[in-house]
């Protein structure tokens, strides 16, 4: 993938990782046997040195009204040779969070979603990836509608909130023209 060693081993640690919090955090502290589990993962960006990939984990536990999934995504700055968190795609000290949560608010009214109760704000670390111009900020099953709503996922243009975002990020790079 990389001539460099050690960005290779902080991507493949980082998946590792994170598909063992996913294994986790489906078999710990549950009282029935698992029955199936399934992991996925799908490439979401992988241009303009910026590389996002989503890793999902389905498991059915023995006699469960049904299986449980959970998603989480990486994102890497290869140029700068880290992985990123919602923050490090933003500007120092704006705030992002108010500005996202905002356009999240618009996009519950536009698309009607179904939410478990009212949508106030994203958390600082909220889950997202990014997929070419667009970062897309996702929450869990339950954590804002019914199960059967599935995933809320609501990508937000870079466009829309370019003037938050740090030009020598992820982010940035995807704007950048050349």
């Amino acid at each position: 993938m990389t001539k460099n060693q050690r960005l290779e081993n902080l991507i493949n640690q980082a998946i590792v990782d994170q598909t063992q919090e996913l294994i986790d955090k489906q078999t710990d502290n549950m009282p029935t046997t698992v029955e199936e589990m399934i992991g996925l993962y799908e490439l979401k960006n992988n241009q303009r040195q910026v590389l996002s990939l989503s890793l999902s984990n389905y498991t059915y536990h023995y006699q469960a009204a049904h299986g449980m999934t959970f998603i989480k995504s990486l994102t890497f700055d290869l140029k700068n040779e880290q992985l990123c968190q919602l923050q490090d795609l933003f500007k120092p000290g704006s705030d992002y969070v108010e500005k996202l949560s905002n356009l999240i608010k618009q996009q519950i009214k536009q698309r009607d979603i179904p939410t478990l109760t009212e949508f106030q704000a994203i958390k600082p670390n909220q889950d997202f990836y990014i997929a070419d111009k667009t970062v897309v900020i996702y929450f869990q099953l339950y954590e804002m509608t019914p199960y059967v709503y599935g995933f809320p996922m609501f990508p937000i243009s870079v466009y829309d909130i370019q003037e938050i975002i740090d030009e020598n990020g992820p982010l940035g790079r995807m704007i950048a023209s050349h």
